[in-house]
């Protein structure tokens, strides 16, 4: 019997998912969404927009139907006519276009899917489609489309209802008062059936997440197994040894500000030495590193004034013998002992003899 699938969806999972175009994601949502603002264009310039074509109406019956009729004419005409709409409709398209992209960027981010352009031949197989026809999903969709068809019809119907003594008084007003009462009504009803569009489109969007959330689900099984795989994956180990090492820099060198020396090669290696006769019996290696790591725990020693003293053989010697956080070994203790009683005088403090 299968395992009963209970636990939420690890990121990998949903990093694999994505990378297969599997998104929680509501075509309704970037439909209503440009609807819904381009109807706002309207009620917002639609005043611009009536004048412009009206202009260039009127340009054309005044101006280009006096003009001579000829090859280069027709062209020009045709070149101004395009010029006049585009500019025109540009902020209308401009608007559609940012609404869709806006839309599906709000639902799925930024998101290239290679598998989608994939030949799927099981897509055109004619069983499969006859299955998705009468599957549960399609009849959803139906049911889904009906009530839309339902609550948008009701909607409409109510306000021009609202509206129906005006209608009726129409015959009596003169062609720009019905233009104006007609244009107004129309913006009226389109904003108010993309109002609910928007809700409806939420609402889809909330079920359709819902939805992917519980197809990601997992079992306990499934993720014990995903994490031993994840285990022996050498990216995935190479990726958390970096972050490990990383992690262990970043701490050796907040360290380093602590020490009362920095032993160099002078340039390939350096050591930095710690100690405190109240609190420890021998020093201790805080940080060392060599190369870049060198050069930068002496550039953190020389902002804080710690001294640097060269000693080559040392320096290899506690390098190679002395990990981070060990104590410097008995038979390094004199040479030590030396350098720090030599940096205790040169800056006039006492700390007490090493034992």
């Amino acid at each position: 019997m299968a395992e009963e699938k209970t636990e939420k969806a690890t990121p990998f999972k949903r990093r694999e998912a994505r990378k297969k175009g599997q998104v929680a994601k509501s075509p309704e949502v970037a439909s209503a969404v440009t609807l819904l603002l381009g109807f706002a264009f309207f009620m917002i310039g639609g005043k611009i927009f009536v004048e412009g074509c009206l202009n260039i109406f009127r340009v054309s019956f005044q101006e280009y139907m006096q003009w001579d009729l000829s090859y280069s004419s027709l062209s020009l005409i045709f070149k101004q006519l395009l010029w006049n709409g585009g500019k025109l409709l540009a902020p209308l398209f401009g608007i559609i276009i940012l609404a869709g992209v806006v839309a599906n960027f709000a639902q799925v981010g930024f998101m290239i899917n290679a598998e989608g352009a994939k030949m799927n031949f099981g897509k055109i197989n004619p069983l499969e489609g006859a299955k998705n026809i009468f599957s549960l999903r399609a009849l959803m969709e139906l049911l889904k489309s009906v009530l839309k068809i339902v609550i948008i019809s009701f909607v409409v119907f109510s306000i021009i209802w609202g509206q129906r003594t005006e209608l009726f008084a129409l015959g009596t007003k003169t062609i720009w008062d019905t233009s104006r009462f007609v244009g107004s009504l129309v913006i009226k009803v389109g904003i108010a059936a993309s109002s609910c569009l928007m809700i409806l489109a939420a609402a889809d969007y909330a079920f359709r997440r819902y939805e992917h959330e519980k197809k990601l689900r997992m079992s306990k099984q499934e993720i014990k197994d995903e994490y031993k795989k994840m285990e022996g994956d050498p990216v995935v180990k190479g990726k958390r040894r970096q972050i490990q090492r990383q992690m262990a820099m970043n701490r050796m060198m907040q360290d380093v500000p602590k020490a009362d020396v920095v032993i160099t090669n002078p340039t390939h290696f350096a050591v930095a030495i710690r100690y405190d006769f109240k609190t420890m019996d021998t020093p201790i290696v805080i940080a060392k590193g060599k190369e870049h790591v060198a050069l930068k725990i002496k550039e953190i020693a020389k902002q804080h004034k710690i001294m640097t003293i060269e000693n080559k053989p040392l320096a290899r010697a506690l390098f190679a013998a002395v990990e981070v956080g060990e104590s410097v070994p008995e038979e390094m203790f004199n040479a030590v002992g030396e350098i720090l009683a030599y940096v205790y005088y040169h800056e006039g403090r006492y700390k007490g003899m090493m034992r």
